[in-house]
């Protein structure tokens, strides 16, 4: 079966909702995003590579933000399977905005991690099963590029 724009249809797995984060954005890419509990209220603008005043964050530096800590949060239920100690360890998720061959914007997104209490091969290992765990990187799966990387 296909969608409207020629692609196939995905399975959409159900979930057991347990959080909903509610988020406002006024004046798109150039404003403001304010949760609506108040912890989250940024001013948004785009960066000067694309033109705009890079006052503020920006789209991709809150998705660059969330998915690093969720991969982060991944790794660990990960660890904690294996018994591996990932105390000290960091992940960097660089994401990448640019135009598409079909003339819209796309997203690609580079994960690093560093694990400096376990072998390079122990690493990896944990990487790629933290990326079959994380929200973010099941979201994104078949939608973008994503690579990964231990430091």
């Amino acid at each position: 079966m296909r969608d409207l724009y020629g692609g196939s249809f995905m399975s959409i797995e159900t979930i057991d909702v347990m959080y909903t984060a509610v988020a406002t954005a006024e004046n798109g890419r150039d404003g403001r995003v304010a949760s609506d509990d108040g912890k989250l209220d940024v001013v948004v603008n785009p960066p000067r590579e694309m033109g705009g005043s890079g006052a503020g964050t920006n789209p991709e530096q809150l998705f660059a933000a969330g998915y690093s800590a969720c991969f982060q949060g991944a790794l660990g239920v990960v660890a904690r399977k294996e018994g591996a100690d990932i105390s000290g360890s960091t992940v960097t998720a660089k994401v990448g905005i640019g135009k598409t061959p079909a003339g819209g914007f796309g997203l690609k997104v580079a994960i690093s991690a560093s694990i400096p209490n376990v072998d390079a091969a122990t690493a990896k290992s944990l990487v790629e099963k933290a990326h079959q765990v994380c929200p973010y990187s099941n979201a994104t799966r078949g939608n973008i590029e994503v690579t990964l990387d231990v430091a």
